[in-house]
């Protein structure tokens, strides 16, 4: 309901409540005035008839008195009037004319009582009073009831029985109170009328304002208040106005702030306060997310925890975050629809081995299937399901694309997922730069634990994966074999060939190594031209066996160098946890024993611990001689 409306029902009523209280107050006051005036009238008729009687008594014409009483009916609203005779005035003078006889109940109560008696009563001719009033003795005035009458004070004489009509008083109370009504309702319409006029300006600002607030849910917020008027409302509409323009500028630069920061597309039809209450809640969303992948320990946990954000922030099921390579030459999966040990699904393999048949890693641009089906070659997920389309999204790492994260969503839902790809490209972002740092720690970790010249694992490495190794062979309840190889007489290959030849002849050892094992058993560098081969997972004479087939290799190994082609021969000693020491470390002090025993026999051969002995035996022996 309007304001004005309010107003004038609120007038309406008021008044309407105004009349229904003062119609029955006013009929009451008139009917209460009415009584008390037509008792005084009667008290007032009462006493002319006493003092008329009384002066026709001392006069002698006492009998005509009936003409005086034929006379009092005339007045105007007087009915009638009665006189009875009391006990005593009977006595003396006689019952007196006809029409004094036979008093009524009423009457004969007054006299007994010498109480006046006063009742409105409602005949069909209309309402009437009636009034009984008792004449008694006094002694008081001249002259007075005892110069006429035997009787003693305050005996009643008789009593006159006066009625009234209240009709015309009942027509004129009405009167009054049809003009009292009629001036009420005149005046409440002119307060109505007022008081519309005053709430007029009150009620267009009122709806006004309204309309501006309306605009800004709606995001709008350059519709302004016109309203100038120097009182209060003028002033809320001043105000108003001046806090719209400050949203709308604040607002406007803020969610264009945001949206450059996220690369996001600002409609200008879009809802300014909505979309900048998404996007700024997007950014801190972000901001918690970068905090999380900053604490994460590898680049896995991260991959992870971007596949669950594009599972259950952005609704996206069926996708892949493939890792590119340092030298571009390859990629892989890392993450395939939420598993990170699936392989590649939605794309040709061959991207893994040639990572520039990837069109988005070729281009370093936002490749997708909605504008054009055949854009990228690569994409077979619409074999599956020709209705698939596909977003791929390079991340740069260093100017380079360092990931490609690769939505499949259907054809039909294309135009809901360009608008979440800002949103999603704000993660990747972020997480880009830590990806890449951990990837950098990853590489110059795998660094440190590698040997330069051969690309062997390192003994650093060992004493990091060692314990890794050991309680999987606990739990698993297998065996380790551990195998120390040295290179025999090494030393002259550098100083007949130059320590080239040598470092070509190592590497050339590492590689047989190397060849010669399985990929989960480790060859590692130990120092100089000593090599370590840890098996896992050994059985029987198996560390005997691929002890011989090592040594045998290498021994027909041919070596080519500038001018010369050399063949080497390895001393091996072999030793196994927990069959000879359940500590790993006293089994590599073993195998070096029997590597020293191999040495000592002759070289080029291979020599099995045969019994454990303790730690103390292990570590006594002298020095092997080497090469």
């Amino acid at each position: 309901m309007r304001l004005k409306t309010k107003i004038t029902v609120l007038t309406g009523w008021l008044f309407v409540g105004l009349i229904l209280v003062l119609i029955p107050a006013s009929l009451l006051s008139f009917r209460q005035f009415s009584i008390v005036t037509a008792e005084e009238h009667v008290r007032a008729v009462a006493e002319v008839v006493r003092v008329s009687l009384t002066e026709q008594m001392i006069n002698g014409v006492i009998s005509h008195r009936e003409s005086f009483l034929d006379r009092l009916s005339e007045v105007k609203g007087l009915l009638g009037a009665r006189l009875v005779r009391g006990p005593n005035v009977v006595e003396q003078f006689g019952p007196g004319l006809g029409r004094e006889r036979g008093p009524d109940v009423i009457e004969a109560r007054v006299l007994q009582d010498g109480v006046p008696y006063f009742a409105t009563l409602d005949e069909e001719g209309g309402s009437i009073f009636r009034g009984t009033i008792p004449f008694i003795v006094q002694d008081r005035g001249n002259p007075n009831c005892h110069q006429c009458h035997k009787a003693a004070n305050g005996a009643v004489l008789g009593a006159i029985t006066i009625t009234l009509s209240l009709s015309h008083l009942k027509r004129q109370a009405l009167v009054t109170i049809l003009v009292l009504t009629l001036l009420i309702i005149g005046f409440a319409i002119l307060a109505a009328l007022f008081f519309r006029g005053q709430v007029a300006p009150v009620a267009l600002v009122a709806r006004r304002v309204q309309e501006v607030v309306a605009k800004a849910k709606e995001g709008n917020f350059r519709t302004h208040v016109l309203c100038n008027t120097e009182d209060e409302m003028g002033e809320i509409a001043r105000d108003l106005n001046w806090l719209m323009s400050y949203l709308q500028e604040n607002l406007s630069n803020i969610s264009q702030e945001v949206a450059r920061l996220i690369q996001y597309d600002l409609q200008d039809n879009s809802n300014l306060l909505v979309t900048t209450i998404e996007m700024v809640d997007a950014l801190v969303e972000v901001a918690q997310f970068k905090q999380a992948v900053e604490e994460d320990r590898t680049t896995r946990e991260v991959y992870l925890r971007i596949a669950r954000i594009l599972t259950n922030q952005f609704g996206v099921k069926t996708f892949s975050i493939y890792e590119v390579s340092s030298s571009r030459n390859h990629m892989r999966p890392v993450v395939v629809d939420g598993d990170p040990d699936a392989p590649a699904s939605w794309c040709d393999p061959q991207i893994l081995f040639h990572a520039d048949a990837c069109r988005a890693l070729r281009t370093s641009h936002r490749i997708d299937s909605f504008s054009d089906l055949s854009l990228c070659s690569m994409f077979c997920g619409q074999q599956e399901n020709p209705d698939l389309g596909h977003i791929c999204l390079p991340v740069m790492h260093s100017g380079m694309v360092g990931n490609v994260v690769q939505l499949v969503v259907e054809q039909k839902n294309g135009h809901l997922y360009e608008l979440l790809v800002p949103f999603i490209q704000v993660y990747l972002r972020e997480s880009a730069p830590v990806v890449e740092a951990k990837r950098l720690m990853d590489t110059l970790r795998e660094t440190a634990l590698r040997d330069p010249l051969t690309g062997l694992h390192n003994r650093r490495f060992l004493e990091e994966y060692i314990d890794t190794l050991v309680a999987t062979a606990k739990r698993k309840g297998y065996r380790i074999s551990v195998l120390m190889i040295d290179l025999d007489h090494f030393k002259k290959v550098n100083d007949t060939y130059g320590h080239d030849a040598g470092d070509a002849v190592l590497r050339a050892i590492a590689r047989e190594l190397a060849a010669q094992v399985r990929t989960s058993d480790l060859v590692i560098r130990y120092g100089g031209e000593e090599f370590m081969v840890v098996l896992q997972e050994t059985a029987g004479t198996s560390g005997e066996h691929v002890s011989e087939k090592i040594r045998l290799a290498v021994a027909g190994l041919e070596i080519a160098l500038p001018n010369v082609v050399l063949k080497k021969t390895l001393s091996i000693g072999v030793a196994t946890y927990p069959t000879h020491s359940e500590e790993f470390w006293e089994v590599v002090k073993l195998a070096d024993n029997a590597l020293y025993q191999a040495k000592q026999e002759g070289r080029n051969r291979v020599v099995i611990q045969q019994k454990p002995v303790t730690v103390e035996g292990a570590a006594t022996r002298p020095d092997a001689p080497r090469g």
